[in-house]
C-alpha cells in the first residue's frame, strides 16, 4: 500500500503503479502485463497472486469488482491471500474466503477504525491497519480526534487492547508486522523520547526493545523497526557524540552502519542470491557524502561482529528500490533524464525494465549546483533557456514546502516548477538551509526553537554567496516564492529581511497557531509553554509586497512579479 513498486515475498512478482496504470511483472519470464487503469492504490499478499486495488473509491480483487457499503479508502489482502481487509466510512471490514463481507470494527460519533491519525504521516506511518503473518488477526488503530490507540482484532470477533502508557507516549510512529510479534514505535508529546515496543498478540502487553532519545526531537528511520533473522530488532537512530553526527542503524544496541553513511530508509531484507548477497541481507537507501544524491547499499545485519556495507549503485543521481527474497527492483532518476528507470533484477541478473529513461532535451539547460557559505549549504541556480550571460535578471528565491524537504536533488523532476519560472525570464535560486534532510542530524535539528532566525539567514546568505559567483543575479530585484512552510518563510523574508527580499508569493502559508501540533511542537515546542517562541515566528503585518494565494496560480504570480521587476 502506498508504494509505486512492490515485490511479492518470494520475489517472483513485481507490481508497478504509475499515472494510474497498475502493471504486473512475472519475474520468472520477464513478462509485463497491464492489470488495470485508473488505479489509486493497491495491495498484495505474500505471493503476489491476490491483488486488491482501489479506483475512485471502488474496490477490485484480482480484476473483479466487489460491492462495498461506502467508498473504499484503503485495502490489503492478508499475507496468505485468503481474506481482504478494507477501510470504508470509518469502519474496518473484511471479505472472508467464503465471500462474506463482515464488519470487523466500527463506531459512530466520529471514531475511525483503521485510519491514519493526524500525527501518523509526520512520524513515517502511512497506514492504520496491519495483517498478522498468518492472516488470522488485524492490528488496527482507533482514532478519535487527536487520540489514537491500537487494538488486536480476531476474525471471530475477539479483540484485545495494545497496552502502553498513552498519557506519556501519545504519538504512534512506525508500525510493522511482517513476522513474529508486531513492532510499534511510540513517542512523547515533546518528541524527545520514544520507545520501540514488541506486542504480545494474545494479551496486548508490550515489551521495550529499544529507547530513542534526543534533546530536540526523535527522527525514526523509515523501514524500522523490523525483526532480523537472528531474533534481534533493527532500529534507526543517531550518533551525536565523540565527533560523530550521523543517522545509523542499530540492532539491540550494536551499530550496523558507519557514521559516513546517512541512512534514509531500510528498503527490506534480501535473499542470499540477490546482488551482493554475501555482503549482507539488508537493502538500504542513503547518502555517503553528497546530499543531492541517494544510493543503494547492502548492509549486513547478522551478528557477525563485523560492520559490512557495500554500495550497489554508482551513477550520480537519485536511486530508490523495492525488494524481497532474491529480487531487487531499482529506480533511478538523474539530472539528464525526465523519467524514472525501473529495472528488475533477480539472482543478480537483469530481468527486464519496467520503464526506461527519457533523456532531457539538449535545449534544456541543467541547473548550476554548488555548496555555498561556511555551512556548505546545497544550492542551485537556473537560468532562462538561451540566456546570454552579461544580462542581469530578476531573481526568484524558491522555498521548500516543509523545513525538512530537500530541494536540491540529483533529479531533473525536482526542478520542474523552477524551470517553468526560469522560462519566464527569471533566474531561479534554490537553497537547502539548516533543517533540511540529507546532511546530518545536527544540521536538521539546530533549528529547534530557532527556525525563524536560522532559516532566514541561510536563505539570504546562500543567495548572496551565489550572487558572488553568478554576476547576472540582480539582488535589487528578488522575490521569494513558496507554499505552506515556504509561504510562511517567504512572508518572513519580506518583513524581516527587506534588505535582501523585495517581494513574495505566499501560497497557503503556514500560521504556526494552526499548523498540526506534531509539526509545530517539533520545531517550536509546546504551544502552552513556549508562547514567546511562537511570537518570534509571527510575521506581523503583511506588507503589500506579498501576494497571498490559497493555491498556486502561476499566471497571477508572474503578473505580480512582472509588475514589480520587469519593464
Amino acid at each position: 500500500m502506498g508504494f509505486e513498486v512492490s515485490v511479492s515475498a518470494d520475489g517472483m512478482r513485481v507490481l508497478h503503479l504509475s499515472s494510474g496504470v497498475l502493471r504486473l511483472c512475472e519475474v520468472a519470464t520477464g513478462e509485463v502485463s497491464t492489470l488495470a487503469e485508473g488505479v489509486d492504490d493497491y495491495g498484495l499478499d505474500r505471493t503476489g497472486r491476490n491483488i486488491a486495488w482501489i479506483s475512485d473509491g471502488a474496490l477490485f480483487h484480482n480484476g473483479k469488482p466487489l460491492p462495498t457499503p461506502a467508498p473504499v479508502l484503503a485495502a490489503a489482502p492478508d499475507p496468505t491471500g485468503n481474506r481482504l481487509a478494507y477501510l470504508a466510512d470509518g469502519t474496518l471490514r473484511v471479505v472472508l474466503d467464503s465471500g462474506a463481507d463482515v464488519l470487523l470494527a466500527g463506531e459512530e460519533d466520529g471514531v475511525c477504525w483503521g485510519c491514519i491519525d493526524e500525527a501518523g504521516p509526520y512520524f513515517g506511518r502511512d497506514r492504520g491497519f496491519w495483517w498478522s503473518p498468518d492472516g488470522e488477526t488485524v492490528l488496527a488503530s482507533r482514532v478519535q480526534g487527536s487520540s489514537v490507540s491500537l487494538h488486536l482484532l480476531d476474525l471471530d470477533g475477539g479483540w484485545v487492547d495494545v497496552h502502553w502508557d498513552r498519557e506519556i507516549y501519545p504519538y504512534v510512529g512506525i508500525v510493522s508486522w511482517s513476522e513474529g510479534s508486531p513492532l510499534i514505535t511510540v513517542l512523547r508529546r515533546s518528541q524527545s523520547h520514544g520507545l520501540v515496543l514488541a506486542v504480545d498478540r494474545r494479551t496486548g502487553e508490550t515489551q521495550v526493545h529499544a529507547e530513542l532519545a534526543d534533546p530536540r526531537w526523535v527522527n525514526p528511520i523509515l523501514g524500522t523497526p523490523r525483526h532480523l533473522p537472528d531474533g534481534r530488532v533493527l532500529v534507526g537512530g543517531e550518533i551525536a557524540h565523540d565527533g560523530y553526527d550521523a543517522r545509523c542503524l542499530f540492532a539491540d544496541g550494536t551499530l550496523l552502519t558507519p557514521p559516513s553513511l546517512y541512512v534514509r530508509r531500510v528498503v527490506g531484507r534480501l535473499g542470499p542470491r540477490a546482488a551482493g548477497g554475501e555482503l549482507g541481507e539488508l537493502l538500504v537507501e542513503g547518502s555517503d557524502g553528497e546530499p543531492a544524491e541517494q544510493h543503494l547499499f547492502r548492509v549486513r545485519g547478522a551478528s557477525s561482529g563485523a560492520m559490512v556495507v557495500h554500495k550497489l549503485t554508482t551513477a550520480p543521481g537519485w536511486h530508490t528500490a523495492a525488494c524481497a527474497a532474491d529480487t531487487i527492483v531499482s529506480g533511478f532518476r538523474s539530472w539528464a533524464h525526465d523519467t524514472t528507470q525501473w529495472t528488475v533484477m533477480h539472482d543478480g541478473d537483469v530481468v527486464t525494465e519496467l520503464t526506461g529513461h527519457v533523456p532531457v532535451a539538449a535545449t534544456v539547460p541543467p541547473p548550476g549546483i554548488d555548496r555555498v557559505t561556511d555551512r556548505r549549504l546545497p544550492a542551485a541556480v537556473l537560468y532562462p533557456p538561451g540566456h546570454v550571460f552579461g544580462r542581469r535578471l530578476p531573481v526568484i528565491l524558491m522555498l521548500p514546502p516543509d523545513p525538512a524537504v530537500q530541494q536540491v536533488r540529483a533529479d531533473h523532476a525536482a526542478f520542474t516548477q523552477a524551470r517553468r519560472l526560469a522560462a519566464e525570464g527569471f533566474a531561479v535560486v534554490l537553497a537547502d538551509g539548516r533543517g533540511s534532510m540529507g546532511i546530518s542530524p545536527s544540521f536538521e535539528k539546530v533549528t529547534h526553537r530557532r527556525l525563524a532566525d536560522l532559516a532566514l539567514s541561510d536563505q539570504v546568505d546562500a543567495l548572496r554567496a551565489l550572487a558572488d559567483k553568478h554576476s547576472d543575479l540582480d539582488l535589487g530585484r528578488v522575490a521569494a516564492v513558496g507554499s505552506a512552510y515556504g509561504g510562511w518563510l517567504a512572508t518572513m523574508l519580506v518583513t524581516r529581511r527587506p534588505d535582501a527580499v523585495n517581494a513574495a508569493i505566499a501560497v497557503d502559508a503556514w500560521d504556526w497557531a494552526n499548523v498540526p501540533s506534531p509539526v509545530a511542537e517539533r520545531y517550536l515546542g509546546p504551544r502552552d509553554l513556549e508562547s514567546e517562541v511562537y511570537a518570534r515566528h509571527e510575521p506581523g503585518v503583511i506588507p503589500s509586497s506579498v501576494l497571498e494565494l490559497s493555491t498556486m496560480d502561476e499566471a497571477a504570480a508572474l503578473a505580480f512579479l512582472r509588475d514589480r521587476f520587469t519593464s
